[in-house]
C-alpha cells in the first residue's frame, strides 16, 4: 500500500465516522421527538418520560461533545498531513453526487 492509498484509507475512516455520528445525532433528536409528539397524541403530562426524556437529551449533549472532538481530529489530522508533507486535499463535495454515486475514499481526496 503507498502513501496516498493509506492516506486516503484513513480520510476515508474518518469521513464514515463523521457520517456516522451525524446520523446518531439525527436519530437521537428524532427520538426525542417522537417522545414529545406520543406523549402530546395520548394526551399526558409533561412529567409524563420526563426523565426518560432528560437521558436521551443528555445523550445528545454527549454526542454533540463527541462531534466537536471529531472535527477537532479532524483538524489535527490536516496539520499532521501538511507537516508531513503531503500536500493539502479537498475532499469532494456530497451535493456533486447522485445518491449511491459517492466516490470511494481513494477518490475522494485530489490535490490542490
Amino acid at each position: 500500500m503507498d502513501k496516498a492509498q493509506v492516506v486516503a484509507s484513513v480520510a476515508g475512516d474518518l469521513n464514515a465516522t463523521e457520517e456516522a455520528l451525524d446520523q446518531a445525532i439525527a436519530r437521537a433528536t428524532s427520538l426525542v421527538q417522537s417522545m414529545i409528539g406520543s406523549r402530546t397524541a395520548l394526551g399526558l403530562s409533561a412529567v409524563v418520560g420526563a426523565d426518560a426524556q432528560g437521558k436521551a437529551l443528555e445523550a445528545i449533549a454527549s454526542l454533540g461533545a463527541a462531534r466537536e472532538a471529531l472535527v477537532a481530529c479532524h483538524s489535527e489530522l490536516a496539520k499532521d498531513h501538511r507537516r508531513l508533507g503531503y500536500g493539502v486535499y479537498a475532499g469532494a463535495g456530497n451535493d456533486k453526487y447522485p445518491e449511491g454515486q459517492r466516490p470511494t475514499a481513494e477518490h475522494r481526496l485530489r490535490a490542490v
